[in-house]
């Protein structure tokens, strides 16, 4: 028989306390040990940030930089899931599921979007030996189909070793309604966008307020702070103020603000005298080619931009004055970076809802002119052209989502606990994400466990980076390091780099770069000297054919070793392989008043033939009110009254449309509906099956059954930004509404109100 006490090491029970001894279990205290702070940025190029030679004002990370190191041959892995994945586990992205983004989990190791017990996360790792771990911020590690109330919550950020969570699980957010949780919770933001409320600040006064409450508990705690925000994803979205402070200042365009970037680069030593500017590419319009107006909404992008920008950093201001104040900054050991190089998905002459690049939607100059006055404000969703994302990575090519160094080699400053016998140095080791989790731990006296919960744990692919804290000349981390995304592929060896041209041309056609442009096959490599060509600027392939069949060979050893295998460059392949969801949406999908909001991963898309069916009550007047709506104005739809006629509106990425009703609602019980039919391009509203309205809608309407940035469903009243104009949240319902069902076939058979009363609330 199994004792029942043996788990009471060295303790005596017997009857009474004076007969028996007790025992308790040790347990870590790291009392006064370093605290850890990663400020992970999000699509910021190398040199978007002042201490990198931008003249985009960065006090903060100035002062950072100034005070610790700044490191110029640092990479990320050009996207950000991977990046963020291979931070967390110092693991390659492919090697622990995640070599594209988390919201496409396929069949395939290297792209499951779920890190594996066997590479458990520096927070785990911290937590386990007695730090406190915090996640703020931005997630983008949990696969789509796992983001709603039925979980599984495995990936989140609770079960991945932090204590406590607050920010947004998708890849980019509404910066004025962002959609938040709070460890595994939905929470609404605590102030409206009238209120002054911004994602930004609300994030840095969370990690305040975290922070003060560990060290009011337990002073000599050290605690790991994991503060990730959505700067400088779009949109970039900030008050007026902070976008006025640029007014102008971009006006001479994105040629001649990357040239005196890089004059400042080199000026400031931040790269060698040698270096090359990488030229223009031909698919990047000239300046000049643009007129007057068009020039001035071009550089109107970039000021909402770099007001942003600025803006994040007067956050971070906040939190490490803080951490001055409670005198817990000279013992943290503070990490500055970016998960990619500077984002192109703006296009050529930039977007007032960057959801329109995902969807294939074209912007027009005529109503990018007609909403200058609104980028970067409640009604937009805005990116710059990739004119700015061009400038921003200067010295390099290219940008976000390709291996060349404008996608890869990011800004990165380290200040460590006690600081650095150089303060304000330069360190060029060649770097990769992957040192940070290894670095963390070397600095915090942490060794990496060899099993964690009975699993063992896979190789570490990173090294430590603390040699280079005081020697300037200390060796490379990195020696052979293989990049893969979507297609793109590179390989650092030995002092050389080799890059393949894959969907180059690519960038010339969004649609073509999201189907994936040609065939691998075809793809060419550049060969580089890192050592003599700090910027990928002479291609020595043809001189040295030898060493790019070398390095191509090698590159194909390390995307086996890595998982990197089968190559997918388009969005098609990945969804034939898309993981299915493990609780499939039902049809009829029933909803009740009363919850939450309703995630996107739950609701079917309008596209497919959707019906939204409501029962209500209207009253005599024929009421007014919200009866369902999903997203906002920059992508959603609603279904409303107003003044007793039944509207449904649609937004596709910011582009209204509107279903009127031809007559009042009658009083009573009724069941409401709305159908849109693909096959014709009409939507029907009708009152008890009988028609009452219709109108055409656009083909691209299914757009709206993915809100990426906005608000899940809302039932009986509205919140955040409305989906049209000519309503006003919350605008509750006046009637009673019992329930909402949608059905997703488009040749459903005719709205049946007595039996939807049985079948759904047993009402007779």
């Amino acid at each position: 028989m199994t004792d029942p006490n043996a788990s009471f090491h060295g303790a005596t029970l017997g009857r009474t306390p004076e007969e028996s001894t007790p025992w308790h279990p040790e347990r870590p205290r790291p009392a006064g040990r370093s605290n850890v702070l990663v400020v992970l940025m999000d699509d910021v190029g190398f040199a978007q940030v002042a201490p990198f030679g931008s003249d985009i004002e960065t006090p903060a990370m100035d002062r950072m930089a100034a005070q610790g190191l700044r490191y110029n041959r640092y990479h990320a892995t050009a996207m950000c899931t991977p990046t963020r994945a291979s931070l967390l586990t110092g693991r390659n992205s492919h090697a622990v599921g995640n070599g594209f983004v988390a919201d496409i989990p396929t069949g395939y190791p290297g792209y499951t979007g779920r890190i594996p017990p066997s590479a458990a996360t520096v927070a785990r790792v911290l937590r386990d030996e007695g730090w406190a771990t915090m996640a703020i911020g931005k997630w983008h590690l949990t696969p789509r189909n796992d983001r709603s109330a039925a979980g599984p919550y495995d990936t989140w950020p609770l079960a991945l070793g932090f204590e406590h969570f607050y920010g947004f699980l998708h890849g980019d957010a509404n910066q004025w309604t962002p959609t938040l949780y709070r460890d595994n919770s939905p929470v609404r933001p605590p102030t409206t966008p009238e209120q002054g409320y911004h994602l930004s600040a609300d994030m840095a006064d969370e990690a305040i307020r975290q922070v003060k409450d560990l060290k009011h508990a337990a002073p000599d705690k050290p605690f790991f702070l994991y503060f990730a925000p959505g700067t400088a994803h779009a949109p970039h979205q900030v008050p007026q103020e902070w976008i006025e402070r640029y007014a102008g200042r971009f006006d001479r365009g994105w040629e001649e603000w990357r040239a005196r970037n890089y004059q400042r680069q080199l000026d400031g030593g931040i790269i060698p005298a040698s270096t090359k500017l990488a030229d223009r590419p031909a698919w990047v319009p000239p300046w000049e080619s643009f007129s007057p107006d068009e020039r001035r909404v071009l550089a109107r992008f970039q000021e909402a931009f770099a007001g942003f920008l600025t803006h994040f950093d007067a956050q971070l201001g906040r939190l490490l004055e803080a951490l001055d104040l409670m005198g817990e900054l000279d013992n943290t050991l503070v990490l500055i970076t970016s998960d990619n190089g500077a984002s192109a998905e703006g296009g050529s002459i930039g977007s007032l809802n960057e959801h329109r690049y995902g969807f294939r939607v074209r912007d027009s100059m005529d109503e990018n002119l007609a909403g200058l006055d609104k980028i970067g404000g409640f009604e937009t969703y805005n990116q710059y052209p990739w004119g700015w994302a061009w400038a921003g990575n200067a010295p390099f090519k290219l940008w976000k989502r390709y291996s060349w160094l404008g996608g890869t080699r990011v800004p990165f400053i380290l200040r460590p606990p006690g600081g650095v016998p150089d303060p304000g140095g330069i360190r060029s080791q060649l770097t990769h994400v992957i040192d940070l989790y290894p670095t963390i731990l070397d600095v915090c006296g942490v060794e990496p466990p060899d099993v964690v919960d009975g699993v063992a744990q896979q190789r570490v692919d990173g090294s430590s980076m603390k040699a280079s804290f005081s020697d300037p000349e200390a060796p490379d981390t990195v020696t052979t390091q293989y990049f893969e995304v979507v297609g793109s592929r590179s390989l650092i060896h030995d002092g050389w780099k080799a890059t393949t041209n894959h969907v180059s041309e690519g960038v010339l056609d969004e649609e073509e770069l999201m189907e994936g442009s040609r065939s691998l096959d075809d793809d060419e490599w550049s060969l580089y000297r890192l050592e003599d060509d700090f910027s990928e600027h002479d291609d020595l392939a043809d001189r040295h054919p030898e060493m790019v069949a070398q390095l191509e060979a090698e590159w194909w050893r390390q995307a086996e070793e890595n998982r990197v295998l089968p190559l997918q460059d388009g969005l098609i392949s990945r969804a034939v392989a898309m993981e299915p969801p493990l609780w499939p949406v039902p049809d009829p999908l029933v909803i009740y008043p009363g919850g939450n909001p309703v995630t996107d991963e739950v609701l079917p898309g309008l596209g497919l033939g959707l019906t939204v069916e409501a029962l209500v009550d209207v009253p005599e007047s024929g009421g007014a009110g919200v009866l369902a709506a999903f997203g906002d104005w920059i992508n959603g739809w609603a279904m409303v009254v107003n003044a007793g006629v039944l509207h449904f509106y649609a937004n596709v990425t910011s582009t209204p449309y509107v279903v009127r009703a031809d007559r009042p609602l009658p009083e009573g019980r009724h069941t409401l509906a709305f159908q849109f039919r693909p096959a014709d391009l009409v939507g029907v509203l009708s009152c008890d099956g009988e028609p009452i309205g219709s109108g055409r809608l656009p083909d691209d309407l299914g757009l709206s059954g993915i809100q990426i940035g906005g608000g899940g469903l809302r039932l009986g009243a509205d919140e955040g930004f409305p989906v049209s104009a000519e309503y006003l949240p919350p605008h509750p319902w006046t009637g009673t509404l019992h329930v909402v069902r949608f059905r997703g076939m488009a040749d459903a058979p005719p709205l049946d109100e007595a039996a939807f009363r049985r079948e759904v609330l047993r009402l007779e």
